[in-house]
């Protein structure tokens, strides 16, 4: 019997990795505010009915790990007992107001740039350049909404200061990028060409410029978006070195030498392609 497929990689591993990223890069009050629960664009969002959601997430996420952490454990064969998600079940009543995490997407604490960009579109071109967007978490400590973590901030809130360099993708999140390029240039479409390696190298290089770029307020399938990274960099090289080809031959048969192969069949299909249509003329009749 076949054994159960498993994906070499998946969304939630992936955006678990991305968070650890991003929160190396930001000043925490505590570790109890690492994880946030929801996601919010203003910190006026934060009001009774996205507190109730954020509960609602915050039970779901404590579910799923517990669920998760029963399975490690399970024997596969142990048909009659095995854990179900039902029986770890939390009810949103029992967390409490200040157990709450938000993250408020925001831009206040990033210092201004003037000139950055010539005519900036919003905000984010009047900043300081940053990795990912910028964020902070809050939190109700005895009952006051408090700013609990700040990204691309080293230091404490009032002794330290602006930083995106402090931080670091995991290396957990490094060999995802590596086996997502890996798997992507092995495909019919593009393992033949004789310069994958160096798709290979452009997709990695680019992975780690834009990789936390993503934002998680937007989707939460980075496979779909690192993938179209990739394939962004793979047809950049390849246009690129057909550029570059193309030239050459230029070149060659400036010179007398004989172009390249593939020149030389794209030639001999054009060549062929005109014989037919010539044929074709001489064929049809005279209507006249």
């Amino acid at each position: 019997m076949a054994g159960k497929k498993q994906n070499y990689l998946n969304n939630k591993d992936i955006l678990k990795e991305i968070h650890k990223s991003k929160m190396s890069f930001c000043w925490l009050k505590a570790k109890q505010y690492h994880q946030y629960d929801v996601i919010l664009n203003d910190i006026s969002e934060i009001d009774a009915y996205n507190l109730d959601q954020a509960k609602q997430n915050r039970a779901h996420r404590i579910q799923s790990e517990a669920y998760a952490e029963a399975m490690k454990h399970h024997d596969p064969k142990d048909y009659r007992n095995k854990p179900k998600q039902k029986d770890f079940a939390v009810d949103t009543d029992i967390i409490e107001d200040g157990e709450v995490v938000f993250r408020v997407m925001t831009y206040e604490h990033i210092p201004d740039e003037p000139g950055r960009k010539k005519n900036p579109k919003n905000i984010s071109e009047e900043k300081a350049k940053v990795n990912f967007a910028p964020f902070k978490h809050y939190a109700y400590i005895n009952g006051d909404l408090t700013e609990v973590a700040r990204s691309h901030w080293r230091g404490g809130v009032k002794t330290g200061g602006f930083d995106c360099e402090h931080g670091n993708l995991t290396n957990k999140l490094g060999t995802m990028f590596l086996k997502l390029v890996e798997r992507y240039s092995h495909r019919a479409n593009w393992r033949g060409y004789s310069y994958v390696d160096e798709m290979r190298g452009d997709a990695l290089l680019q992975l780690s410029l834009v990789g936390l770029k993503f934002n998680e307020a937007r989707s939460d399938n980075p496979f779909a978006y690192y993938t179209q990274t990739i394939t962004n960099c793979f047809t950049r090289v390849l246009n690129s070195e057909k550029r570059m080809q193309t030239i050459r031959d230029d070149i060659l048969i400036e010179q007398g030498h004989m172009p390249s192969y593939t020149r030389q069949m794209a030639h001999e299909e054009e060549v062929k392609k005109m014989r037919e249509e010539a044929q074709q003329d001489e064929v049809l009749p005279d209507l006249g």
